[in-house]
């Protein structure tokens, strides 16, 4: 059985360790960085970022950008 983990540090520790064990070490912190907690306000920045338009509308820029983007090679 194993013992009673005490202490933020000593579970950080413990569960890298087994982590480590059962991935080994690069993959180990791979599987971390999937799980970044990230910063700032999703929802606010998704507001000001995006236009409040119709779908229509949006469809619409959509394909003047991809009618755009054809003879230029250097756009997606």
């Amino acid at each position: 059985m194993t013992s009673a983990i005490t202490s933020h540090n000593e579970l950080r520790e413990r569960g890298f360790r087994a982590l480590s064990e059962a991935l080994g070490w690069p993959n180990a912190v791979r599987f971390l960085r999937e799980y970044d907690v990230g910063s700032g306000d999703y929802t606010r920045e998704r507001q000001d970022l995006l236009p409040d338009s119709s779908l229509e509308a949006l469809t619409e820029m959509i394909e003047k950008i991809q009618e755009g983007s054809k003879g230029d090679p250097n756009q997606a």
